[in-house]
């Protein structure tokens, strides 16, 4: 099967490091984004700024996620590409791999990272990127919990208690195997769709060229296995193959 990119017309000017726009970007959970001039969130609701002024509200378990920093791109150009550049690496369970930061919460994390078969370091990373391991950490995006879930996130999952460190992690790593699945054991894939939604991963063919979710991709894999890390750009940018490192790459 053919694979496809979506590679802006405007990439060089991004590559060069151009003035790029702020945006707020609202992906709802049938699909839809909004482009919003800004947002907050209200309890149980999401208001949304709207450009040129004036706002609505919106119940937050409509919301799937919010990205912030959107690179804008005017044209986009999709084209056909040969085969994966990228190198799939072994995300599953490993004794081997404890959780990295000697946290409160290691032995609920490798208790669910077994139960689903995860690598439990890569759990971890996540989870000191997402909240630094403060269970009742609650985001302006109006993400809870150790492992940062959304509501609507959340409800999908059967969390019904997102502040409880069991729950959220059991939930968060649930998510991330999910996405594990979907993207072939591609970390950085993995990454992206768990920030930015897996829509926008598949929209461009790889990490989004959001400068939040680039730099948040390039930290968690920075601690995870720093040798992946340098070579994530974003799917604008022609990038290398990793080099191969603990954990080992899956075999083809």
């Amino acid at each position: 099967m053919p694979r496809f990119f979506v590679l802006p017309a405007a990439a060089l000017a991004v590559l060069l490091g151009s003035a790029s726009a702020r945006a707020e970007l609202i992906v709802f959970t049938d699909g839809r984004t909004v482009k919003a001039a800004g947002y907050e969130v209200q309890g149980e609701e999401l208001e949304i700024r709207v450009r040129g002024g004036g706002s609505y509200t919106v119940d937050m378990a409509l919301v799937e996620r919010i990205v912030e920093d959107e690179v804008l791109v005017s044209e986009v150009e999709v084209r056909e590409v040969g085969g994966d550049e990228k190198v799939a690496y072994d995300l599953s369970y490993n004794d081997d791999r404890k959780p990295l930061f000697g946290s409160a919460y290691d032995a609920i994390i490798q208790a669910e990272a077994r139960k689903h078969d995860l690598d439990a370091s890569f759990v971890s990373a996540v989870i000191r990127a997402e909240s630094n391991y403060e269970p009742r950490a609650i985001s302006r995006k109006g993400a809870r919990g150790l492992m940062q879930l959304m509501p609507a996130t959340a409800k999908r999952l059967s969390v019904r208690r997102p502040f409880d460190p069991a729950s959220n992690v059991g939930g968060g790593v649930r998510y991330l195997k999910e996405l594990l699945q979907r993207f072939n054991h591609r970390p950085e894939l993995v990454l992206a769709a768990y920030n930015a939604g897996e829509g926008a991963v598949s929209t461009y063919g790889g990490v989004p060229p959001y400068r939040e979710t680039i730099g948040y991709v390039k930290k968690i894999l920075s601690w995870w296995t720093p040798a992946i890390a340098a070579t994530v750009a974003p799917a604008v940018a022609p990038s290398s193959a990793p080099v191969s490192s603990s954990p080992a790459p899956v075999s083809k």
